[in-house]
């Protein structure tokens, strides 16, 4: 096991080096300039290549590109462009509330979505599991932009339960925090419950037909017993593997989900930092995602061997 996830963890090198090569050159290569956006609608082409120069976007690509590897290997993202902070320092800011909001979303997600599907295989073909499915096709259709604005309008606007927008730490208290991510998460877990409730279903109609859990029922053990004790297990590993994917997915959805509520954290960073070409802070936003990503599906297959026993590295 240790020797596995030695290999992984060598393996991320190779990648993390290519996501950085791809993320650069199309930064670098795509239509827009920083010193523009800085120097303002009436600046001269003088003082824009004063800028330019200032930030070293005067140099050959290649040497930009080996001056940015070279502080990644010291541990230092960059410096933003336009706040003047070190990126580590802007993603310290921001972090909490994307993490509270990724968190939140992934506890709802799995406590509504595996025991729908659950429910929907045992009770297939009845009115119960097409409705579960209709939810699902709808709630995977539906814009997670779309769903925040509906939800926005009756729960917020109409009955007033819930704040419209805003973010509110934990140090505030558990209520106000709570209040506040709600809605958003609601939002985002919407097109995740539906996409890990079909799975669950799936993936448990091929396992309630198996000879095991008819001895098992056979045998007059409790019904909710042979559903998660037997079905549920073995049904476990696609689960599990929909759920990583879920959660890696997550950085899309945070990033519009965050805008919708304006919550200050990573998502309206990055598309912040996308509007105004801030270089440093979208390599270094990116960068960390696609480690998180990484460290996500290692996880992932350490898992397997818990749930599954036969599966060995």
């Amino acid at each position: 096991m240790f020797g596995f996830i030695a290999r992984r963890l060598l393996a991320t090198i190779p990648v993390m080096g290519v996501v950085a090569l791809f993320v650069f050159l199309m930064l670098h290569l795509s239509p827009g300039d920083p010193a523009t956006v800085i120097a303002g609608d009436y600046a001269s082409p003088a003082d824009i290549e004063r800028i330019r120069a200032k930030l070293g976007l005067d140099q050959p690509i290649h040497i930009q590109f080996g001056t940015w590897v070279w502080t990644l290997l010291q541990g230092d993202l960059g410096i933003s462009i336009f706040s003047n902070l070190p990126v580590t320092t802007l993603i310290a800011q921001r972090l909490e509330p994307t993490l509270m909001l990724a968190v939140s979303t992934l506890i709802v997600t799995i406590l509504v979505a595996v025991p729908m599907g659950v429910i929907a295989a045992w009770k297939a073909g009845t009115w119960i599991d097409r409705s579960i499915m209709i939810f699902a096709v709808v709630g995977f259709s539906i814009p997670v932009f779309v769903l925040g604005y509906i939800l926005i309008y009756f729960i917020s606007l109409k009955l007033g339960l819930l704040p419209v927008q805003g973010y509110r730490p934990i140090s505030e208290g558990f209520v106000p925090f709570l209040r506040s991510i709600t809605l958003p998460a609601l939002t985002l877990s919407v097109i995740y419950i539906a996409l890990i409730a079909r799975i669950t279903r799936a993936s448990m109609l091929e396992v309630l037909d198996e000879d095991y859990v008819r001895t098992a029922r056979a045998k007059g053990q409790l019904e909710w017993k042979v559903l998660i004790v037997h079905a549920l297990r073995n049904a476990a590993v696609p689960i599990v593997t929909i759920i990583g994917i879920g959660i890696a997915l997550l950085i899309g959805g945070v990033v519009v989900t965050e805008s919708v509520y304006n919550i200050p954290g990573l998502g309206r960073l990055v598309l912040d930092a996308i509007l105004k070409r801030d270089y440093p802070i979208i390599q270094g936003l990116i960068l960390m995602f696609s480690f998180v990503y990484i460290l996500i599906n290692l996880a992932i297959d350490i898992l397997y061997t818990l749930i599954d026993p036969r599966i060995r590295y």
